[in-house]
């Protein structure tokens, strides 16, 4: 349905290391960085997707990107997050653990979310620049 998802954060620098870490673990790395005026983004940009995608059977385009924007920030929007799939629940575990580890928030320990789903297994955080964001995998342990 999309062809991709971009955020704003205040540091790209920060930002990217922050992704980098977390995104790991679930399989996904930071495939492009741009540095803004010139190129084909007008802010410095750093785009993510599974590891081992080949950008030239994509446009240059990525599912996940982060911008630097003066005015970054999360939105007020209740309900609002972003959801990254994960092929285990040890990623899941990762995930969080890393994003704790590089100033993210606690917003959901990982564990099973049976409201959800039976196998609905996911960690939530809010990352640095306030935007809520969720690792789930539905494989079974």
């Amino acid at each position: 349905m999309f062809a991709h998802v971009s955020i704003g954060v205040k540091e790209l620098a920060r930002a990217s290391i922050f992704y980098d870490a977390v995104l790991q673990p679930l399989g996904y790395v930071r495939l492009l960085s741009e540095a803004g005026e010139g190129t084909d983004h007008p802010w410095p940009s750093a785009g993510y997707g599974p590891a081992g995608t080949d950008l030239s059977n994509t446009n240059g385009d990525c599912p996940f990107w982060l911008e630097q924007r003066a005015d970054a920030g999360a939105p007020d929007l209740p309900g609002f997050h972003i959801c990254f799939a994960a092929p285990t629940r040890a990623a899941v575990r990762a995930f969080h653990i890393a994003g704790l580890a590089h100033g993210a928030r606690d917003y959901g320990a990982p564990g099973l979310r049976p409201h959800y789903g039976p196998d609905y297994y996911a960690a939530f955080l809010i990352d640095p620049d306030g935007w809520r964001i969720e690792a789930v995998s539905f494989s079974r342990p």
